[in-house]
């Protein structure tokens, strides 16, 4: 396998103890990491690491695939040590193509969504349960 292919492995849902599949990619030149698994009917996607435009490809993949095939999708993004604009577009355009919610965003990102506005355009909050439920 080469260092940019998908990994699967497998998550214990809490709620039903059933095996979920989880996939996992990395991109070693950045550190950045997408983990994804289904909760509660929705798909979430765990991101970390740095996402600008030699970074984003994996998780661009997961967004927009996900937006595609779930009613919503959560990104989880406390772990998020760096994004630049081509994140910010990313969002932008998963929010447009489906129904995202953002998890606990990092530091990093909470700036970023200031400077941009983009805060008051995005579904915003602190646990994945509480975007599930929303």
């Amino acid at each position: 396998m080469f260092w940019n292919e998908a990994a699967v492995s497998t998550r214990t849902s809490s709620a039903s103890g059933a095996q979920a599949p989880e996939l996992i990619t990395m991109d070693a030149s950045y550190g950045s990491e997408v983990r994804q698994y289904e909760y509660r009917g929705v798909w979430v996607i765990d991101a970390s690491g740095e996402y600008d435009l030699g970074s984003i490809a994996p998780l661009r993949e997961a967004l927009l695939t996900a937006a595609r095939q779930y009613p919503k999708v959560v990104l989880e993004t406390s772990a998020v040590t760096f994004a630049d604009s081509a994140f910010l577009n990313l969002l932008i355009l998963t929010h447009q193509t489906g129904s995202l919610r953002i998890v606990a965003p990092s530091q990093q990102v909470r700036r970023l969504f200031g400077i941009s506005g983009v805060d008051s355009v995005l579904k915003i909050h602190q646990t994945i349960e509480e975007a599930a439920a929303s």
